[in-house]
């Protein structure tokens, strides 16, 4: 099988590529890459499907820092929006598999209320212009690729920099704060579901071979806040830091969140499918291969 990863440099599509190297993996991504491709650019997206007719895509390419988004959302629409409907519509006409890369924040508008994992049946609401095109990128994904599964994940790290975050996921903004030293305040009334991109990597792998076409909840298992998920961290790589809760109206944005967006896999576990650790587990998987990649470093 021929695989077309976009975005193949980034934090989750690192992950793919790796779990994808029992076959053939096309590396696409806007900058440097096997082959370079702004998904803005309709023209060159169909080129690139039109030379290498891969039998599945995976588009993790976003744009996802929300303060971004809200202050252009012409630009976060020409990403999000745009950009995956070039992709669904140019692999609608080659006949090749997609799967699309979406999001927990598709929901919240509720989620002050919100205690009960959302379903791939709950009705989406969201709250600021990043997850408004994350939604409409879904519909136009469903309505122009007929073989299309649309993954939402939510609060992703991993051992790659995450491009659109200056690098750092928020386990590594954690070690970082933790070394400057000084008080770590942390809110305890957000609640997610934090997901190792290894992880997802092998359940994206799973949907991608065997689930019928449609849409699907992926993330690791449980949920917490993310003052748990900073105690845990710290907890795993026997770091001593002052951690403090917090809540989030302590920190002002311009930008609206959701303080519960955790997701239930609940089709992908019907149909057997379901292969995600719990996200205890799926965070000692990443700090033990942190440790790895530390030692191989020296």
């Amino acid at each position: 099988m021929l695989v077309m990863v976009i975005g193949a440099k980034g934090q989750l599509g690192t992950a793919l590529c790796s779990a994808f190297q029992d076959g053939e993996v096309i590396q696409v991504d806007k900058d440097t890459a096997t082959y370079a491709v702004d998904i803005r650019d309709r023209g060159a997206v169909q080129a690139c499907m039109d030379g290498l007719k891969p039998d599945l895509v995976i588009n993790t390419a976003a744009e996802h820092e929300l303060k971004v988004c809200e202050a252009h959302p012409d630009h976060s629409f020409s990403v999000n929006v745009s950009g995956a409907l070039w992709v669904a519509q140019a692999c609608g006409e080659a006949g090749s598999r997609l799967v699309h890369i979406s999001t927990d924040y598709v929901f919240g508008g509720d989620s002050a209320k919100r205690t009960v994992p959302y379903c791939e049946t709950d009705c989406p609401n969201p709250l600021n212009v990043y997850a408004a095109s994350k939604l409409a990128a879904e519909h136009l994904v469903a309505a122009n690729c007929d073989n299309h599964i649309i993954v939402r994940t939510a609060a992703l790290y991993g051992l790659a920099p995450c491009r659109g975050k200056g690098g750092r996921n928020f386990v590594e903004t954690m070690l970082s704060r933790a070394a400057a030293g000084g008080e770590i305040r942390v809110v305890d009334d957000e609640f997610t579901t934090p997901t190792y991109t290894v992880a997802l990597a092998r359940q994206l792998k799973v949907l991608a071979e065997h689930a019928a076409p449609g849409l699907y909840h992926a993330t690791c298992g449980g949920a917490c806040s993310w003052y748990e998920f900073a105690s845990a961290i710290f907890e795993d790589l026997g770091i001593k830091a002052n951690l403090v809760k917090a809540k989030s109206l302590e920190f002002q944005s311009e930008v609206r969140r959701p303080t519960y967006t955790v997701l239930e896999n609940r089709r992908a576990r019907d149909a057997g499918l379901d292969v995600m650790p719990s996200w205890r587990d799926a965070l000692k998987d990443y700090t033990a291969a942190r440790r790895r990649a530390a030692d191989a470093a020296v």
